[in-house]
Parts: C-alpha cells; structure tokens; sequence
C-alpha cells in the first residue's frame, strides 16, 4: 500500500510539475517577421499574439491584429504598449538598440535565424515550439516540410530531364519602381533553385541592378515581388516603370511570374512548398504538360 501511496504522490507531482511549465510560458506575444508568425500560427500560438509587424499578412486573420511597424524598423514605445511578455523575430529585426530598451523593459526577446535551409528551419522550429508548449507539433510539422520537399525534389528531376533548367531573375521592388535583384543567400535564391531554376544573378543578397544590366543578362523567366501592388496592377507598374524588360526573352515569350513577397521575409515559411509547386509550373510548361 504504501508503494502505491508513493506512486500516486510521484504522479500527483509531476502533473503539478507540468502545469506549473505551461504557466510559465510568455502568453502575450509580438511576433516579428512574416515566416515566423506564420510558423507561430501554425503550432497553435495565433490567440497568444498581441501584436505583429508588417510583413505578417498571412493567416488572413494576422491582418486583424495592431501592426508594431516593419521588422527592421521597430520602435519600443510601439513594442511595450501592447504589454508582450515575448517578442520574437529574426535576425532581421531591428534595431539594436531598440531591442535592448525592449529587454531593459522586462520583455523576453528571442532572435532565430532566418537563413534558408533545413536544419536552420528545423532549429527553430525546435526552439518555437519550446517556446509555445508544442514540441512534438513542432516535430511533425518539420518532418512534414521535408517530406514535401523531398517530393518537389523528385518533381524537378523529373522535369529537367525533359527540359534544361531556365535562366531565372527575381525582382523584388514597390510600385514597379527601380527593383533589387535577388542574389546568393537569399530566401528567393534558394526557392528558384527548390523549383528548378538557375538564377542568373551571381551577387550575395539583394542589389538594385540598371534595367540595362537586368536586359542584357536576359533571363527566360522573370519572377516578381512587389510590396505594394499585386496582380496585372503590379505586372503592368513593373514593365512601366522599367520599360527595357519588354526586351527580355521573359517578356516576350509572356513567361513572367508573380511571387507574394511576404514569402521571403522570415525564412523558410510553411507556405513554401506549394509555391515551388506553381514556381516549378511556370519554369517547365512543356516538360510538365508531358508527364502522365
């Protein structure tokens, strides 16, 4: 009996033990970056957020939440008024010295990287869900993500066996203005290469290039990001503003693709995989029309 009495008293612990760990845990969030909040929603952690940053336009219903400014450009009054226990964002995240008066304030800042492979994805993926109560969740979802991965892998190879891998560029710019070129290193880098792509651009992160330079390079395939506009709006400003691209064997072969730019925010976010589907659509028609 008194074996069974201890028993019951070790359990009775433990469970008081976990209670306590999941009261401890931040409840009110700031969330700082567009894959990130993205990725905070996805483990269950969307009713603790109190408040995000620009580029977290995505689940829909982040839009509703009060906006603390762009990442890079936070502001700790900003911050502090929304009374976080936790800020997070990535290496992005800015600046500085804003961050120390956050943490100088109490708040817990927690700073993940945002370079574009998997086993930073996975790191942090591991350390949200920490962070949130949901390890095991965290888990499943990056072995999801690899899964998908591995499956777009197959796809590609697939592809390039019936069609040479295309000379790609993408631009991200605002209102069609004087755009930056995505380079080495980059988010955008790496989602040309996972749907197939050859970028064409050899610089590391993302420069303003002429529009004489961008025509000479001559890619087959323009992908375009543009903060402030979308669709045809956003289609026409680009060739508007930059009127040299219409040159391009992009342009004219009409093989021009938009890409939502809150996906290069953050790093690797969870809407990734289905838009390398679409990317690798756009980047093999002929080879993808062939498969059975």
């Amino acid at each position: 009996m008194r074996l069974n009495i201890r028993v019951v008293a070790l359990c009775v612990a433990l469970l008081v033990c976990q209670g306590a760990t999941a009261a401890d845990l931040p409840q009110r969030w700031v969330s700082a970056g567009g894959a990130l909040s993205e990725w905070v929603s996805a483990l269950g952690g969307e009713s603790k957020l109190v408040g995000v940053d620009t580029t977290s336009q995505h689940p829909e219903s982040l839009r509703t939440l009060p906006s603390v400014g762009y990442q890079r450009q936070l502001s700790a009054e900003g911050v502090l008024s929304l009374r976080p226990q936790i800020l997070v964002g990535t290496e992005e995240m800015g600046p500085p010295p804003v961050l120390a008066q956050i943490r100088s304030a109490g708040v817990q800042v927690e700073l993940f990287s945002a370079t574009p492979d998997l086993p930073t994805l996975q790191g942090n993926l591991h350390h949200l869900g920490q962070l949130l109560g949901a390890e095991a969740e965290a888990q499943q979802m990056f072995d999801s993500y690899q899964k998908q991965l591995a499956q777009q892998n197959v796809r590609v190879t697939e592809a390039q066996r019936k069609q040479e891998a295309p000379g790609v560029l993408l631009l991200v710019g605002s209102s069609g203005g004087k755009p930056l070129v995505a380079g080495k290193g980059t988010s955008a880098d790496w989602l040309l290469q996972q749907a197939g792509g050859r970028n064409l651009a050899t610089h590391s992160g993302y420069k303003p290039f002429s529009v004489e330079a961008l025509a000479g390079l001559d890619p087959q395939v323009l992908v375009f990001a543009d903060r402030a506009l979308s669709g045809e709006q956003a289609r026409a400003a680009l060739f508007k503003e930059n009127p040299i691209l219409s040159s391009t064997r992009a342009a004219k072969d009409g093989r021009v693709i938009e890409l939502d730019p809150t996906l290069l925010v953050g790093g690797l976010g969870p809407r990734l995989p289905q838009s390398l589907v679409k990317l690798t659509a756009g980047f093999y028609p002929a080879a993808l029309a062939m498969a059975p």
